[in-house]
């Protein structure tokens, strides 16, 4: 039976941007028969209220067809990320026997673009000398930071440019320098794993 890994992001962005990531790391792990099902979208502030991560994840199994997985990735903004990360995935797990991942972007989602930076370079106006800052994920701003290190008259805009580098940026590189994207990566590993499809 073929499952579908569905995901709860906060972003319009994201929308198109995590399925590609998710199916880049389906790749990267040989699998080839999970689908990734249409992510459901609330807003970060909605969804840190009790009762709406619930809600949503209630939603998401009742409209996707053959979820198998939920992983919830969003942005831990000012939070700490592993105090914030424990007390949702305690909630979800209230809401669903279903196996479920909560992966917070530490700062914000566009950091692990920042941490593989040299392999976006002339990439939608990103300038050919551009390198990783040492602390990516320390950065406050990470979408203003890539509009600095785009060239004149490019500025970074979620909409127009977060798919486009979901789907170039290295991700061995990210997972050496952000930790929280080496958490995703092991995450979407184990639920492929729990959800029964075998890994590479």
């Amino acid at each position: 039976m073929s499952f579908a890994l569905a995901t709860i992001v906060e972003g319009h962005a994201e929308v198109e941007s995590v399925p590609l990531l998710l199916r880049r790391i389906f790749a990267q792990l040989g699998v080839s028969d999970v689908q990734v099902a249409r992510p459901f979208r609330v807003k970060r502030n909605r969804i840190v209220k009790p009762g709406e991560l619930e809600r949503a994840i209630s939603q998401t199994i009742r409209d996707r067809a053959e979820v198998g997985g939920i992983m919830v990735l969003i942005d831990s903004d000012d939070d700490c990320p592993a105090e914030l990360g424990v007390q949702l995935l305690n909630r979800a797990k209230e809401a669903t026997q279903m196996p479920v991942s909560i992966v917070l972007a530490h700062r914000e989602f566009e950091c692990w673009f920042l941490g593989s930076k040299e392999s976006l370079r002339r990439v939608n106006g990103i300038a050919e000398n551009a390198t990783a800052p040492p602390n990516p994920e320390g950065i406050r701003g990470a979408k203003e930071h890539l509009t600095q290190n785009m060239i004149r008259g490019r500025r970074y805009l979620a909409v127009d440019d977060q798919v486009t580098f979901a789907e170039k940026f290295d991700l061995n590189l990210a997972r050496q320098r952000c930790s929280s994207f080496d958490k995703c990566y092991r995450d979407v590993e184990r639920l492929l794993n729990t959800m029964g499809t075998a890994t590479q």
